[in-house]
């Protein structure tokens, strides 16, 4: 509905390089995405910059050289690898004599053509209204004021507002939509939490390979293939582990550097199935040199989310294409588990990676007296949301007594949450009885 290009069409790619680590941006990069947008990159054009000029995002003599390489090229569109300004698009549109988009316009144009499923095309839908409702002067700056005088008087509506006021009617229906399924989803996600079904989480920045482990793993046909963002709609399947039972799979949507918070925002929802799970497998393309910079971007997003206190397990995958590396289990000082390098395409070292879930999932179950006082209202409540509260009384001195039981990833993670506060409501055994 709201896509900004065409398939086939020609492209000027714009790339500055900046001083600050937190601006820059990987050129490859674009060209990956530029190409799963299906545009044609005409010719590129580099530069480099202490900061973003305020009028035209690079210099006056930069930006007179991408116009010449736009009449060159007969480009239709100008693709920034960074995020412009309102402001700085309509300058630069107004020089180049074409459309111009950036780093997010170009992201959320992919999520656009990738959406499949109700759910995924509303919320890509709402992360687009979200993006254009600022950037709605554009080609509208006869419509900015409104003039009065004989004629002009009356009950009359801008444009520019009958626009705006029509956003966000559409974003206030598709935020009731997106809440009515996550509520569906939620229902999903505490029946198998009743039925002590853990579930694992497939995350990792895109292009790593999340699908086709996902289809090694559960022996699904998800559509994978080698572009950004090959599948965006989030995909969830049961699958028996052998001595540990079912276990639910879900794949999601890859990570990418700086990425929109518009989108983010959108797929919360989604994202549920990450923030709840009891295990992440952070898969990670270990043939990338920048493989460390993209695993720091997923956790950033994993914290954006809620969901970076999740045990995870680091998948180094495409062992296939590293020279001299063979799969193998990295284990830490305690003798768990960390790393297990691998290769999905083909299936080296996959009885490894079940072997770590085997261990990692195992339900060991922990049992454990709390005394807290009455002011933990939010604690307890957790609890009782994890249904494990096996007895709940009243000590004299007002305290709260509960005994509970949880798989042990339960209480590792009620442990990051709380820290030693929690250790210190535990009690030893005889003193809660005799208080009981």
């Amino acid at each position: 509905m709201l896509n900004r290009h065409e398939e086939g069409e020609q492209a000027v790619l714009v790339h500055v390089t900046f001083v600050a680590e937190s601006a820059r941006e990987d050129l490859e990069e674009l060209k990956l995405l530029v190409s799963s947008a299906g545009v044609e990159a005409a010719t590129v054009i580099t530069g480099s910059r202490s900061a973003p000029d305020a009028r035209l995002f690079v210099g006056a003599g930069k930006a007179e050289e991408i116009a010449m390489a736009v009449e060159a090229s007969q480009a239709q569109v100008v693709i920034f690898n960074h995020a412009l300004t309102p402001s700085q698009e309509r300058n630069l549109e107004n020089l180049f004599g074409c459309r111009v988009i950036d780093r997010t316009d170009l992201i959320l144009d992919i999520f656009a053509q990738r959406a499949r499923t109700h759910e995924g095309k509303l919320q890509v839908e709402l992360a687009q209204l979200r993006h254009k409702s600022t950037r709605l002067v554009h080609g509208r700056t006869y419509l900015q004021s409104q003039k009065g005088g004989v004629g002009m008087r009356g009950p009359g509506e801008m444009q520019l507002e009958t626009d705006r006021r029509l956003i966000r009617e559409r974003m206030k229906k598709l935020s009731t939509r997106l809440n009515r399924v996550a509520k569906q989803r939620e229902q999903g996600r505490r029946s198998r939490l009743r039925a002590e079904i853990p579930t694992v989480s497939l995350v990792g920045y895109t292009n790593a390979g999340k699908s086709t482990l996902f289809n090694r793993l559960t022996g699904s046909d998800v559509y994978a293939a080698d572009q950004l963002f090959a599948t965006l709609d989030p995909t969830i399947r049961k699958f028996d582990l052998g001595d540990i039972g079912p276990v639910v799979f879900a794949d999601t949507v890859g990570f990418i550097r700086h990425l929109p918070h518009d989108l983010v925002a959108a797929f919360k929802a989604t994202l549920t199935e990450t923030r709840d799970a009891n295990l992440l497998l952070h898969v990670i393309d270990a043939a990338d040199e920048r493989y460390t910079e993209n695993k720091q971007e997923v956790n950033g997003v994993l914290a954006d989310i809620g969901a970076d206190q999740i045990p995870q397990l680091l998948v180094m995958n495409k062992v296939d294409a590293v020279k001299g590396v063979v799969p193998r289990i990295d284990y830490d000082d305690e003798g768990v588990a960390q790393a297990v390098w691998v290769s999905a395409a083909t299936g080296e070292g996959m009885e490894l990676l079940e072997q770590v879930l085997h261990e990692r999932l195992t339900p060991s179950m922990v049992e454990k007296q709390l005394r807290m006082p009455q002011s933990e209202g939010r604690l307890r409540g957790e609890l009782y949301n994890l249904q494990c509260v096996q007895a709940e009384s009243v000590h004299e001195s007002g305290d709260m007594l509960i005994s509970v039981r949880m798989p042990m990833i339960e209480w590792q993670k009620l442990l990051k949450q709380y820290g030693k506060k929690l250790n210190e409501f535990s009690v030893l055994d005889a003193e809660y009885t005799s208080n009981h």
